[in-house]
């Protein structure tokens, strides 16, 4: 268990790796689908950083704060496509 430690600082480190790719694709995406996928993939990668943020630190709770992020990520993803395609988000 000695090495579980360094896996999960790996684990962080590539998270914030993905997580500052999509921002870049988010800033200077050629289409606004680029940046819808960007912004999609980006509430993966924070809720996967939180997940492991709650692994490292060993504490149950930043698992809600991951499902209020990933709850928030879905909500948002619908409505800007939706927005996107038909131009309004409510009927």
């Amino acid at each position: 268990m000695i090495i579980l430690p360094y896996v999960l600082m790996l684990s962080i480190s590539v998270i914030a790796i993905a997580i500052s790719a999509c921002l870049i694709r988010l800033i200077i995406g050629p289409s606004v689908i680029d940046r819808l996928l960007a912004l999609d993939t980006l509430f993966l990668n924070a809720t996967c950083l939180i997940v492991v943020l709650g692994v490292y630190w060993a504490t149950t709770d930043m698992f809600e704060a991951a499902l209020l992020v990933a709850m928030l990520g879905f909500v948002s993803t619908a409505a800007l496509a939706r927005y996107f395609t038909t131009g309004h988000v409510i009927d």
